[in-house]
């Protein structure tokens, strides 16, 4: 309530602030602004001083604040302050003409009823303009507001996850939140407006709150308010709970304090955490500042990986660590917390380079952003690595580079010689007799003449040349830069030379040869595939001409592969469809002229060709592997048809020597046997010679094992082979079969009769049948007789016929037979 005498008298604001402390101090804010104006511009009604004025305020000179302390104050008062039937005229004397300030008594002049007391503040100075009245509705509604606004202040502080504490500058309480209390749940119950920090902290120390002011508690006290009235710096404080809480404190504009409390706890567990398992990890571990890429840590492990000390690594970046210079292990776009494993190389302390997998996490280390590096070495996995590239691409033996690698050093000399006028040679060598001298002198030795022979060709190259070895006993030499083929003869010829001196192998003294197809680029190929092609067509005809010499590729060489491809293509499809039959020849015992058995022979019908020859597809069935599913078929169907002849009828079936190699030729026989109901004694199988060269005791054992089951066991094709007669000793055979270029010989040549009269008499020698192949002729036949040959074979009796012929001429047989007992018992 205020009022005023005229212009010379002063302004008086009086406000109801009932028991309400925090809107006394709201009111107490906005009476300084107040004063600060050279009016007052609160919102009030406006009264000129003589005419609406009925309540007076009599004051001194000077600005100053009196208190009134109001006994009788009708509460509508400012409301009908301009109503004079009730309100009246009201003189308020201060007593004083000083400032200051003063309590005074007012009763209203009317008489109204006595209230209960009410505080009211006047604020009064020097003025010179209207009187301002402050209604008692719209300092109601300033209180409900204030109190609404402190409401909703603290309601908010609520919410904030942290402990937040205001006080002012005297170190009162003034506003705390409820985390604060969470926090200091032991001594919230001395939390409240107008309390001192000073006090709750001297009541929670006597309690045991705070361990680390135990045995000097003044001091510790006087330490936390030396650092609350000089906020600024964060610090730590333990409870007795063992929670370690985050102070930070800031002063406020008017000297208080607002203070910030976190609890750290988990925080502090998860950093022991990680110094544990940082400290003790056996992994190097390093720690990086993100900004200058300082290391800022390192453990043990790191110490003892690198060499440095501690205190040598926080005096390095990464990058000193790095043998090249590049951007940190660290990838900089950082959208993810863990970056996945880089790949780097460092220095130790000793110069020594070594391969890392970095593994990156970024963190707070020290209160600074960082990234924490975990170093796996991979240095013997690089290692590894770099030897397994280099095995795939080079021969482990000769430590040359194989087909793979040839190839693309091939296509580069190719992808240069485009740009020029000059060829490409490519010269594929193969070692004459490699497998005999294997065989004969052990594996070793055979490898040691593989990187002889490997040295010798590196020395006689260009160091621009390529030499790669491509299989056992096959190398290729690719030279570039040449203008004319006889470049390639003249390099071809010191080639031959070189292999040519003896080598010195484990006190053996070892001479091979060697055979070279050549192919020219780009006329015999464009690119590295058709370029080796050629040359290994080259070569084969090189060796099939004459070993030790070297051939040129020629068209028709391409056109002859051509065909052999589609002979196999076709081969593999008459396998599967089983449309290949055997045929059979059969076996004249010499002296009587009957049927004692039959060769199996393998025949295709050709749908388009008609019948293909034998020495068409057996060598492509030998080298593309083709031969063992062959062989098994033929020697089933063979068993089959067999099956139904006479009981005294043999068949006979040619084994290749694939087929012993691959492992499983007993079981195959076996069930052949089982599934035709063949007695085994009417089997018998046909190898070569050369079978026995290999010296094989797997191929000996196959052969006893063979043998007891009951089948017979014969020597195809004798006399054509390289070795002695040693073999003949180490097995036991049923039959020796003279080969036919021996009996074709014997009208003209006493030689070929001589060797089949001594072929004859070690077979009687032996207890062996010795059966004479590709007999044509009567003369043949009556040599044969004459020298006492057991049985014959050829065109002379008859071709190769299919199994149903073969039917009839054993009936014909039969037939004769039967006659010849008739005859006979008629002569007795």
């Amino acid at each position: 309530m205020l009022g005023a005498r005229n212009n010379r008298g002063r302004h008086a604001i009086a406000r109801d602030f009932g028991n309400d402390s925090s809107a006394r101090a709201i009111l107490r804010q906005r009476a300084v602004r107040l004063r600060r104006r050279n009016g007052f511009a609160a919102p009030a009604e406006a009264f000129t001083p003589r005419k609406q004025a009925r309540l007076r305020v009599h004051a001194s000179r000077g600005a100053g604040e009196d208190y009134f302390f109001f006994r009788h104050l009708p509460q509508d008062c400012l409301k009908t302050c301009g109503r004079r039937a009730r309100l009246g005229h009201v003189k308020l004397s201060l007593g004083s003409r000083k400032p200051g300030k003063r309590k005074r008594n007012v009763r209203a002049a009317a008489g109204e009823r006595p209230r209960k007391p009410r505080f009211a503040r006047a604020s009064h100075r020097p003025a010179r303009h209207d009187e301002l009245v402050q209604s008692r509705a719209e300092a109601e509604a300033a209180i409900i507001e204030a109190r609404k606004s402190h409401e909703r202040l603290r309601q908010a502080v609520d919410l904030l996850p942290q402990g937040i504490v205001i006080l002012d500058p005297e170190g009162r309480y003034v506003l705390w939140n409820k985390q604060y209390s969470e926090i200091y749940s032991k001594t919230a119950d001395l939390f409240a407006e107008g309390a001192r920090l000073e006090d709750t902290l001297r009541v929670g120390v006597a309690r045991g709150d705070y361990p680390e002011a135990a045995g000097h508690e003044e001091e510790w006290i006087a330490q936390r308010l030396e650092k609350l009235y000089q906020p600024g710096a964060r610090h730590e404080q333990t409870l007795s709970d063992g929670r370690v809480i985050l102070i930070e404190e800031r002063r406020t504009d008017d000297g208080g304090v607002v203070g910030l409390r976190v609890d750290i706890t988990e925080l502090k567990q998860r950093e022991a955490s990680f110094r544990l398992l940082f400290d003790g990890n056996p992994v190097p571990m390093i720690v990086c500042a993100l900004d200058d890429e300082r290391i800022l840590g390192v453990n043990d492990a790191a110490v003892a990986h690198y060499g440095y000390s501690r205190t040598e690594f926080e005096k390095l970046k990464i990058r000193s660590l790095q043998a090249f210079d590049s951007e940190p292990p660290w990838t900089t776009d950082r959208s993810s917390d863990e970056q996945a494993a880089r790949t780097w190389k460092h220095v130790k302390a000793d110069g020594a380079l070594i391969d890392l997998a970095i593994y990156s996490r970024e963190l707070t280390y020290a209160e600074r952003p960082a990234v924490l590096l975990a170093l796996m070495d991979i240095t013997e996995r690089k290692r590894a690595e770099a030897r397994l590239a280099f095995m795939a691409q080079h021969d482990g033996l000769t430590g040359l580079p194989n087909r793979n690698l040839l190839r693309q050093q091939v296509d580069e000399m190719l992808l240069h010689t485009r740009r020029s006028s000059e060829k490409v040679a490519v010269l594929m060598l193969g070692l004459d007799n490699f497998k005999a001298v294997n065989e004969t002198l052990g594996h070793a030795v055979g490898d040691k003449l593989l990187r002889g022979v490997a040295k010798r060709l590196r020395s006689t190259l260009r160091e621009e040349d390529a030499l790669a070895r491509l299989n056992s006993d096959e190398f290729a030499i690719v030279q570039s830069g040449l203008t004319r083929p006889e470049d390639a003869v003249m390099l071809a010829k010191r080639l031959l030379e070189a292999i040519a001196d003896p080598y010195l192998l484990d006190g053996h003294s070892v001479v091979i040869g060697a055979s070279i197809g050549i192919a020219m680029a780009p006329a015999d190929g464009d690119d590295s595939e058709k370029l080796l092609k050629s040359a290994d067509m080259a070569l084969s005809r090189a060796k099939l001409d004459a070993r030790g010499t070297f051939a040129f590729f020629e068209a028709a060489l391409h056109a002859k592969a051509q065909s052999r491809r589609k002979i196999e293509v076709e081969l593999r499809d008459a396998i599967q469809n089983d449309v290949l039959r055997p045929y059979y020849q059969p076996l004249i015992d010499l002296s009587s002229g009957r049927i004692t058995g039959f060769e199996a022979l393998v025949r295709w019908p050709h749908a388009e060709r008609g019948m293909v020859s034998p020495a068409e597809f057996i060598p492509v069935a030998e080298e593309t592997g083709l031969i063992n599913p062959l062989g098994g078929l033929m020697l089933r169907r063979a068993c089959l048809d067999a099956a139904t002849w006479p009981d005294d009828v043999r068949v006979a079936v040619n084994l290749s020597p694939l087929q012993f190699r691959s492992g499983n030729l007993l079981s195959m026989v076996t069930d052949a046997l089982k599934h035709s109901g063949l007695p085994p004694r009417r089997l018998e199988l046909e190898i070569t010679e050369t079978l026995l060269l290999e010296k094989s005791a797997q191929v000996l054992a196959t052969l006893h094992a063979l043998r007891a089951l009951g089948v017979r066991i014969s020597m195809d094709d004798f006399g054509t082979g390289y070795s002695s007669l040693s073999y003949l000793r180490s097995f036991p055979f049923d039959k020796i079969k003279i080969d036919q270029s021996f009996v074709r010989d014997l009208g003209a040549n006493r030689e070929a009769q001589a060797i089949i009269r001594s072929i004859v008499s070690l077979g009687k020698g032996l207890g062996v049948t010795i059966t004479a192949e590709g007999v044509e002729t009567e003369a043949e036949l009556s040599c044969l007789r004459a020298e006492g040959c057991d049985e014959g074979q050829g065109f002379l009796f008859s071709k190769a016929r299919p199994n149903i012929e073969i039917i009839s001429l054993l009936a014909a047989q039969r037939g004769i037979d039967a006659a010849d007992e008739e005859d006979a018992a008629m002569v007795a």
